[in-house]
């Protein structure tokens, strides 16, 4: 299964609804909170070329934020996506 990173901030209703989302799916995820992490920001951005809460990788891939999420949801491609076996 392809690993899975969220990275969200402190009261970010986007934030909620993607962990609510990978919850529902029983999908497992690691949530990385840069809520006072000035230094992770700039990583991020570095990153995914974004500064908006929440940021999804799949496997270091960007897939997006919330409404990419729910959108690859919600057209297979997000199934797609973690069934996907890549070389470590």
């Amino acid at each position: 299964m392809a690993k899975i990173m969220l990275y969200t901030t402190d009261f970010c209703p986007y934030c909620v609804r993607a962990k609510a989302l990978l919850e529902k799916r029983a999908l497992e995820f690691e949530e990385i909170n840069l809520a006072r992490d000035p230094d992770g920001r700039a990583k991020l951005v570095e990153l995914t070329g974004m500064m908006t809460f929440p940021q999804i990788l799949i496997d270091g891939e960007t897939l997006g934020g919330y409404d990419q999420l729910a959108a690859a949801d919600k057209s297979g491609k997000l199934a797609e996506l973690l069934a996907v076996q890549r070389p470590a």
